[in-house]
């Protein structure tokens, strides 16, 4: 079977991120992916450790000349975000992602590409490989779940680590390595609902309200772009039309994952016949006002109103949706403060993320993130007032510390002095918003040298992700030469 990598340089590196993609590796479900790198460190009869939470940890000696030389840790987590289009029939339990290549792109049909932090683990499996690059002793630290909470590096046991240089293969911008992260943390709101039964008679239609077009995207990288939340816009269409017509509710759902701004959002709502019309010139309105707002940051935006022929015998009584409109225009979205100290750096945000309707109750999950703990106190605060206020529920889980600046970080200089060198040029030192896996390194060690980095990648999180091959080529081979650098 040919391969659709294959003569991509650097070779190894895109061999492996080829295999890996054959392999299942949603968050929470990242077994196989895990066996998969156990039995790679076996094969090449390294050191291998595989924890409860199914971290992976390889550790390989120091090529010759650098056996005595400082312990580096290479970090990156083997799950993905798992997204794919409306029409898509990809089974991300089974199926291979399909790549393809673009000019300089590195993409897959109709998915997320898993570049996001697939290629981390391809570098790493090149390096530890390979019998003629010069490296110091490497611990390689393979995390789970990410994604959803960080829980892997969370579970990791400081034990097992005995490095305290890391290098975090996780950002997605060549040229630039980070420094500091946000923390941050998931909060869920859950409204009980209450049905009452309806009769569908002929002078009764059901429509479907769907968000399209939207570009959604990392809810940390790209929070500050003014993206559409399709959550947000659902709620706000049902509150409008609600004022220009009578309608029931049958059903309200928007967006997968609480890290992914939401790209798609979906309503199905009852209503009299003799109200389409002015149900009808409402939606065009507001669509047409929306258009507007998101003219620069989410073109191709749009509605799609469909009749349906449906079984329907229950919808949600009036307070049930006052309560759930409530809930979704209350809950804080998008950015929340910008940092003081750092230009243009977003200090704490929101990602409405997802909106489920169930049997019995309707769920709305956020992504909080700030580099400041007492703002996404905070924030976290505000949801549950909202929640209080609409008699739901409120919890908080997956919460995770920011990574702060460290004035002296020998790692950091290295990475500054070798950049220099090999391009000629200074190497950008950044903050992000969003969270990385080394604010739970500097918390269980405190004495961790950490830095970030990664080649180009657009588009992270969504359909639309894309790895650029000659950044990638540029950034493997920096990262060589950082390791020749540290004897």
């Amino acid at each position: 079977m040919s391969r659709r990598l294959e003569g991509i340089k650097p070779e190894r590196v895109f061999y492996y991120f080829e295999e890996i993609s054959k392999i299942p590796r949603c968050s929470f479900h990242e077994e196989k992916i895990s066996n998969f790198l156990k039995e790679f460190g076996k094969e090449q009869k390294l050191e291998t450790i595989q924890d409860e939470a199914l971290n992976i940890i390889i550790k390989k000696p120091g090529t010759f000349d650098y056996e005595n030389s400082p312990t580096v840790i290479l970090q990156g987590h083997m799950d993905m975000v798992c997204e794919k289009e409306e029409d898509s029939n990809h089974d991300f339990s089974k199926d291979f992602l399909k790549l393809k290549v673009e000019g300089d792109f590195l993409e897959a049909e109709g998915t997320t590409l898993g570049g996001d932090n697939g290629i981390a683990v391809a570098m790493a499996l090149a390096l530890l490989e390979s019998k003629d690059i010069p490296h110091p002793p490497l611990e390689v630290v393979f995390t789970t779940n990410e994604e959803s909470g960080m829980d892997g590096v969370k579970a990791l046991d400081p034990k097992h680590i005995n490095g305290r240089i890391l290098i975090n293969i996780d950002s997605e911008e060549e040229g630039t390595i980070l420094v500091s992260c946000a923390g941050g943390e998931r909060n869920k709101v859950t409204i009980p609902i209450d049905w009452q039964s309806i009769e569908l008679t002929e002078d009764k239609i059901i429509y479907s309200i769907k968000i399209s077009g939207l570009q959604g995207g990392h809810s940390g990288m790209e929070i500050h772009k003014g993206r559409g939340n399709a959550n947000k816009i659902i709620a706000r269409i049902l509150a409008f039309v609600k004022d220009e017509c009578k309608y029931d509710l049958v059903h309200i759902e928007g967006g997968s994952k609480t890290n992914a701004i939401p790209r798609n959002g979906k309503a199905i709502i009852v209503l009299e016949r003799e109200d389409e019309s002015i149900f009808l010139q409402a939606i065009e309105a507001l669509e047409n006002e929306i258009q507007k707002e998101l003219a620069s940051s989410d073109s191709n935006f749009k509605l799609i109103i469909e009749k349906v022929d449906k079984e329907v015998d229950k919808v949600f009584t009036e307070d049930s949706f006052n309560r759930t409109i409530a809930a979704l225009t209350l809950i804080p979205t998008g950015v929340q403060s910008m940092s003081m100290d750092m230009e243009g750096l977003v200090e704490s945000s929101n990602n409405l993320g997802i909106v489920n309707t169930l049997d019995k109750e309707v769920t709305i999950e956020s992504a909080i993130r700030s580099s400041k703990e007492t703002l996404k106190s905070n924030i976290s605060k505000q949801i549950k007032t909202v929640a209080d206020i609409v008699n739901g529920k409120w919890e908080s889980y997956g919460s995770y510390p920011a990574w702060e600046y460290s004035k002296d970080s020998q790692i950091r200089e290295i990475f500054k002095r070798v950049y220099k060198t090999q391009y000629g040029e200074d190497i950008d030192v950044a903050a992000i918003h969003a969270g990385l896996e080394c604010g739970i390194f500097a918390e269980k060690f405190h004495d961790m040298d950490m830095i970030s980095f990664g080649p180009d990648m657009y588009g992270v999180h969504t359909p639309e992700e894309k790895l650029s091959i000659e950044s990638t080529k540029r950034t493997y081979n920096l990262l060589l030469n950082v390791l020749k650098e540290i004897k």
